[in-house]
């Protein structure tokens, strides 16, 4: 087994990841894919558009830089994944950032 540890967190190889992923019950954590991850980093785009609410306090907070961040990640994604993706990730992912950009656009003129 290889494994590293960091400050919080501990990396195994990934033939350890999937025996421990077949023993954890079904539905304990959602499926990790790319559609997945970029819709994650939507929902972070959102909540700093004070979109969503801080899970632990409940107040929504703006901060369009870090919006804007996110949504220049998910720029680089595109441009370092296109030919990689199936028809649907692509797709999503355009989506998502057209979608995010407008709001952006929107959100700078508040």
């Amino acid at each position: 087994m290889t494994e590293a540890q960091g400050n919080n967190f501990t990396m195994r190889d990934s033939g350890q990841h999937s025996r421990e992923a077949s023993s954890k019950p079904a539905g304990t954590l959602p499926e990790i894919n790319f559609s997945s991850f970029i819709l994650s980093l939507g929902s972070s785009a959102l909540y700093h558009f004070g979109e969503i609410p801080d899970p632990v306090s409940g107040a929504k907070q703006r901060n369009l830089d870090l919006a804007r961040q996110t949504i220049d990640i998910l720029v680089v994604l595109r441009d370092k994944t296109t030919g990689n993706l199936s028809e649907d990730e692509s797709r999503l992912l355009e989506s998502l950032l057209h979608d995010l950009q407008m709001r952006y656009v929107q959100e700078r003129k508040k």
